[in-house]
């Protein structure tokens, strides 16, 4: 399982011209599923997402996490994170989970998410969608579980 995390001043997330998920400040997570990837992957990485340190302290230092802060947390399904690239001009996603495996692990990743975390929003798995950001320094990190 990988997450890509943005560290961002506000992010979206619409579906068919609506706003589906929106956060002020926080953490935009991407969300990609492998093959063979479990509820104990999903576990991992949410325990990474919560506490890695993204965030200024007082003498603006990255030391504090999401969960330090309060801020919020954005989740949107992306296969394509976890595409091949290693060959050729175009994509290979056979290392990517059936659509059916990957939906029932990001909508677990969501609810244990919200169980966690007071501020929540996500996206709608394999729908079309739009995700707007304003990502803070930029600061970028991809996370593995």
């Amino acid at each position: 399982m990988k997450g890509l995390i943005q560290r961002v001043s506000s992010a979206r997330v619409d579906v068919e011209g609506s706003c589906v998920g929106a956060i002020d400040g926080g953490l935009l997570l991407l969300l990609g599923v492998e093959r063979g990837d479990s509820e104990a992957n999903a576990d991992k990485l949410l325990d990474k997402v919560l506490a890695y340190r993204v965030f200024a302290d007082s003498r603006q230092k990255m030391n504090l996490s999401v969960s330090d802060t309060g801020g919020g947390v954005l989740v949107v399904s992306q296969f394509t994170l976890v595409a091949d690239t290693c060959k050729g001009l175009r994509p290979s996603f056979s290392s990517a989970a059936e659509p059916a495996v990957a939906e029932r692990l990001y909508h677990y990743f969501v609810e244990r998410l919200r169980r966690r975390h007071a501020r929540v929003g996500c996206g709608v798995f394999a729908a079309d969608m739009q995700v707007s950001l304003v990502n803070d320094g930029p600061v970028t990190f991809m996370l593995s579980g």
